[in-house]
């Protein structure tokens, strides 16, 4: 089978190898000149043509078929000067530039061409947010320190299960369905058992895309959204960085050159690295006695570094590695745990005489994690494992074609009990290989975006093919209609319950080929999990600098995988008259997730607004009955305002406003005295000491109440000198103290709320 997917993908390739330009191409990278970070999404044009591109998430153009002249390459971005450099192109030439934009000290308020307005009509753009590190500063800073996951939570079709020990689910899939790059290397846990912190520190993310659905063939292995973050190579021209401290946590992070490029034509070399700790465990004591006597138990470590050469064509190679801790100890109910930490590289090069670019990354990734509760019992997971990928982009003017290869190998273990007590274990070896290719051709109006994954999962012996495709059509300058449809398989599951109201265990498992050989009356094919999606949308470009965007998707997870809680027999041939419900390890399950998302966005001058309504449906089927899961919220509103302010525009208040209608759960009936019999026949029943068993009603037919929650904050910068700030950030959670659900305790009948009000102050030098 190896041998099968080798021949497909070498066929593959050899028809994409593009021929030689006939006319010249200009191509190059774009910088900031104060830092040296690439600039993205810059407009590159030729002055006086309608040739030009925008720069990627490198900073790179490249502008091709153009014929033989004198032209005058010019780098447009609000904020910064203009660039304006003479350029002569041959036939069969290629120039490749290095151009460095100054920041504009005179304010551009009637500039209007902008990258972004130029993106929107030449690429698909549906079901993906790119968020920036200036979008996340937008949101409250709670605790001081703006954060990815409290960014995530405001955007369309984002469901937030709680504040503690909560999830994201991302229209309708799980989070085990979503896939989480850093630089390229693959995250198994993004987010803190404090839900307010990812464990990605914003000053250092330079792009982070957000696909909630519908998203294109580069990425695989994963059923239902993407999270694709990269970081910044660090400043190319001085040392620097940043020192927080606050009531909630601290960080240092440091940055600069530890080789320093003296002109334009000369290789560099960068660092950065991020520590990051919190207290609350600690603090929390002090500044929020009124919670209770046990305080808040989170405490959590975030290191991140990274080293990046430069060479003097702009190709480059960058080293990093991680090591995240998290820990939440609730005393005798639960104490839970989890480690991460990994390392890889990743490149970008510029080949002299060809027109591709090619990157690529090589990473390794572990994740462990457990939870020890009142009944004794160890919940235990890990998952390690390499991935690797080499890609390819061809340009052809706003045209372009991509392809690439991808292999990914990962180890699980795995130990569970279920509500009978019955343990669940697994070791497994996984590996996969993919290749993709994509095309994108924008027209005057029609902008296609076609292409086709082939996935092999090697431990099942199934190849997935997986064809995917969007399409925009710009209706006028200010409405464009926009879809995307596709195919998607994973392998990789989780094993949560969706009895609990709280999930902190959040276990990987291999897929098996211990499952049912039917599901509702039909023979199963296949031992993955499938989706299928569909979106469509409209974008429209308001009077007033209002930008509206309304999405529309259905999510059809037509095959999924999960772990039997009900299982009571071995799968043994003395068994095989029992149902499969009983005595198979893992159920099939399908699924459907639908809904609408609106967006309402204001972002001009000293104003930042952003409204979102999402209507949403999530169901399950597991062949006996339907249920919705854990996280079906049907209506969910969020709203970020921001304003800066003072005659130096030195202050800045933000606040936001979350309503979610409620999250279904599963109802207690009543107790029983529960006899596991571990002496089997040799027990005693009528001398036994049973435990406490719980009958559960239906499952998931409950409802808890509806949460909502205001955060404001309040932020004054002092200026020091040219390169120092200290910035004083207040700020309040929870401001009028809403009783949010957090867990009941279903054998005292004891309700635990979410966070109550919490104010925090965090002041932050850079320098």
């Amino acid at each position: 089978m190896h041998k099968r997917f080798l021949l497909i993908v070498i066929l593959l390739f050899t028809g994409l190898l593009p021929a030689a330009y006939p006319q010249g191409v200009v191509r190059g990278f774009v910088y900031d000149h104060d830092n040296g970070e690439p600039m993205l999404f810059v407009n590159v044009i030729l002055k006086g043509t309608a040739m030009g591109a925008a720069t990627d998430e490198h900073g790179y153009f490249s502008i091709t078929k153009i014929p033989p002249g004198e032209y005058v390459i010019t780098c447009i971005s609000i904020g910064y000067d203009s660039i304006f450099e003479p350029v002569t192109v041959r036939e069969k030439e290629m120039v490749t530039r290095k151009l460095f934009m100054k920041k504009n000290v005179v304010s551009l308020k009637q500039v209007e061409i902008s990258a972004d307005k130029e993106e929107r009509k030449t690429q698909v753009q549906i079901g993906i947010t790119k968020i920036t590190p200036r979008e996340i500063r937008q949101v409250p800073s709670i605790g001081g320190e703006p954060d990815l996951a409290q960014y995530l939570q405001v955007l369309p079709g984002v469901i937030f299960t709680g504040d503690q020990g909560g999830q994201l689910y991302i229209r309708g899939g799980t989070p085990v369905q979503n896939k989480v790059l850093l630089d390229g290397m693959i995250i198994y846990n993004p987010f803190h058992s404090i839900g307010m912190f990812s464990v990605f520190d914003a000053d250092i993310i330079k792009t982070a895309d957000i696909f909630t659905g519908g998203f294109g063939p580069q990425y695989g292995g994963r059923i239902s959204s993407v999270m694709d973050i990269t970081t910044r190579d660090g400043n190319k021209n001085r040392w620097g960085g940043k020192l927080s401290a606050g009531t909630f946590s601290s960080k240092i992070l440091t940055e600069g050159p530890f080789k320093k490029s003296h002109d334009d034509e000369q290789s560099s070399g960068t660092f950065i690295f991020s520590g990051r700790t919190s207290y609350l465990n600690k603090s929390s004591r002090v500044f929020y006695r009124y919670i209770d006597e046990d305080a808040l138990p989170y405490r959590f470590l975030d290191l991140y570094g990274k080293g990046v050469i430069t060479g003097s064509n702009g190709s480059k190679l960058s080293l990093f590695g991680f090591r995240f801790d998290d820990r939440a100890d609730y005393g005798l109910i639960s104490d839970f745990r989890w480690r991460s930490f990994g390392a890889g590289s990743n490149f970008v090069l510029i080949p002299g005489n060809s027109p591709v670019l090619l990157d690529g990354t090589f990473a390794y990734s572990n994740y462990n994690i457990s939870q020890q509760e009142a009944d004794e019992l160890p919940r235990e997971s890990s998952i390690n494992g390499f991935n690797m990928t080499l890609n390819f982009a061809y340009f052809l003017g706003k045209n372009e074609i991509r392809y690439g290869i991808e292999a990914h190998g990962y180890r699980t273990n795995f130990t569970y009990y279920n509500y009978v007590k019955r343990k669940l274990e697994q070791i497994e070896n996984t590996s996969e290989f993919g290749a993709f290719f994509k095309y994108k051709r924008a027209g005057k109006k029609l902008v296609i975006d076609p292409g086709v994954r082939i996935h092999y999962f090697a431990s099942l012996s199934e190849f997935s093919f997986e064809p995917r495709a969007g399409a925009k059509y710009n209706v006028s300058e200010t409405i464009r209609l926009k879809a995307a449809v596709g195919l998607y398989a994973q392998n990789l599951l989780a094993a949560v319950s969706d009895r609990d109201v709280v999930n902190l265990f959040y276990g990987f498992l291999s897929g098996s080929d211990e499952l049912p050989d039917e599901f509702k009356g039909k023979s199963v094919t296949s031992r993955l999990q499938h989706a299928r999606h569909l979106l469509a949308g409209i974008e429209v470009d308001l009077p007033w600098r209002f930008d509206l965007n309304a999405e529309a998707y259905i999510k059809d997870f037509y095959q999924l995988e999960n772990v039997n809680r009900d299982k009571i027999f071995d799968d043994t041939p003395a068994n095989s008259q029992e149902p499969d419900l009983l005595k198979k390890d893992y159920i099939i399950e399908s699924g459907i997730a639908k809904g609408v998302d609106f967006t309402l966005k204001y972002d001009y001058q000293r104003i930042y607004f952003w409204f979102v309504y999402s209507l949403a449906s999530v169901n399950r089927d597991n062949g006996f009955s339907e249920y919705q899961p854990h996280f079906d919220r049907r209506h969910n509103i969020n709203v970020v305002g921001s304003y800066t302010f003072g005659k130096k525009l030195d202050l800045e208040a933000s606040a936001r406003w979350n309503f979610g209608s409620p999250f279904p759960f599963t109802q207690t009936q009543g107790f029983y005295e529960y006899l596991n019999f571990q002496q089997g026949l040799n027990s005693n029943y009528t001398t036994a000491n049973g435990i406490l068993g719980i009958l559960y009603g239906p499952l998931n037919e409950g409802r808890l109440p509806y949460y909502h929650r205001l955060d404001i904050s309040v932020k004054k910068t002092f200026a020091i000198s040219a390169n120092s700030n200290l910035e004083i950030t207040a700020s309040i959670t929870n401001v009028y103290d809403r009783k949010n659900v957090f867990y009941i305790d279903r054998i005292r009948g004891e309700r635990v709320d979410q966070l109550p009000v919490l104010p925090s102050l965090n002041a932050s030098l850079t320098f």
